[in-house]
């Protein structure tokens, strides 16, 4: 394997953290919406990733609050979680969180749900007596990106017989990013027509932070290519590593699976598309 360099700036201290994830049948109930345990499981969880990243220390979940369900999230919407760290005391942590479902076609959005969650962190090792949190700096504005950057956790069912990630589960990982940044473009459907060689650079551990960062490289009449970066971060030092960097290409279709134009604008001459979903 090819080894890339540590960057040398790690994750911004309480900077915005985003899950995304796409509802599938099986993450909801008879209606078709998601199931709310699962929702509050995943504001959770990116609630966990953004302490540790703010404060680099192993965090447990304290408690949360004011959290009211306004409308749900259903089968083929793409959910996204932001987090943000709001108030730091000496080792606690309040994490604000939102809940946003995004329709595929049109982009049209709704928050589901927000949340309080308080984080507190249980430090390990020699200098735990003396650990404080960092002082939260001022909240920085977030600049507009049709840049795709989402993150998630390795966990051991994803992980081999030494503890390192399934290429397999990496590339599915870098394939859902590429799908929703060209979701997002084209606001359109869209299914993977092809990817392209992928090169890992260096194996990713159990407990790593993985991040995939896609965005539209180049635009056909039906077609996107996207390019799409898998950084590893390591959840107590904040190191980060290109793992990997892959080229993957997607189609705008119907919903009879018929080409359709990435732009409303272009002449429709619509054909069946014989690639794989």
């Amino acid at each position: 394997m090819t080894e890339i360099p540590t960057i040398e700036k790690p994750a911004q201290r309480g900077a915005i953290t985003s899950l995304i994830d796409i509802v599938f049948p099986g993450d909801t109930n008879h209606h078709g919406t998601l199931f709310g345990g699962t929702g509050l499981a995943l504001m959770d969880r990116v609630a966990f990733i953004a302490a540790t990243r703010f404060g680099r220390a192993p965090f447990v979940t304290a408690s949360c609050e004011r959290i009211d369900f306004r409308q749900p999230a259903r089968i083929g919407h793409i959910v996204e979680f932001t987090a943000r760290p709001v108030r730091a005391g000496r080792r606690s942590l309040t994490v604000e969180v939102e809940m946003v479902a995004e329709t595929i076609v049109g982009r049209q959005r709704h928050t589901c749900t927000k949340g309080i969650f308080h984080m507190v962190a249980v430090p390990e090792g020699e200098n735990a007596s003396s650990y404080a949190l960092p002082v939260l700096a001022p909240e920085e504005t977030r600049e507009a990106t049709e840049t795709v950057a989402m993150v998630e956790i390795v966990f051991p069912d994803q992980a081999n017989s030494v503890g390192r990630m399934f290429g397999g589960e990496a590339i599915a990982y870098m394939t859902k990013a590429a799908f929703v940044a060209a979701s997002r473009y084209s606001g359109k459907l869209v299914v993977l027509a092809s990817s392209e060689r992928i090169d890992f650079a260096r194996s990713i551990e159990i407990g790593e932070i993985v991040e995939a960062v896609a965005h539209v490289t180049r635009v056909g009449r039906s077609s996107m290519s996207i390019e799409t970066k898998l950084w590893s971060e390591n959840l107590l030092t904040g190191e980060r590593h290109i793992t990997a960097t892959g080229h993957f290409t997607m189609v705008a279709v119907d919903t009879d699976h018929r080409l359709v134009p990435v732009r409303d604008s272009a002449p429709a001459h619509p054909a069946p598309y014989q690639g794989r979903a």
